[in-house]
């Protein structure tokens, strides 16, 4: 019985999983997908990507564009 229980364990998805919206992908696609793999969304984060330039001996450092992920969590 023990057995039986740890095979459906390693089977198992995980409860929680996280999803990143890809450059060339929209919010949209993002949430289809994680509808496919079987997971509703409940957390979204944003993360700002920034790049350092360097101009005239000082560093800049300036946005260049938004990270945002989604929490999932199995239907």
């Amino acid at each position: 019985m023990a057995k039986k229980k740890q095979q459906k364990q390693q089977n198992k998805q995980p409860d929680k999983k996280k999803f990143e919206v890809m450059e060339t992908e929209s919010i949209a696609e993002c949430l289809q997908r994680m509808d496919k793999e079987g997971y509703r969304p409940v957390r979204r984060m944003e993360e700002p990507i920034f790049e350092e330039k360097e101009e005239n001996g000082t560093t800049e450092v300036i946005p260049v564009r938004q990270l945002v992920i989604f929490e999932g969590k199995k239907k």
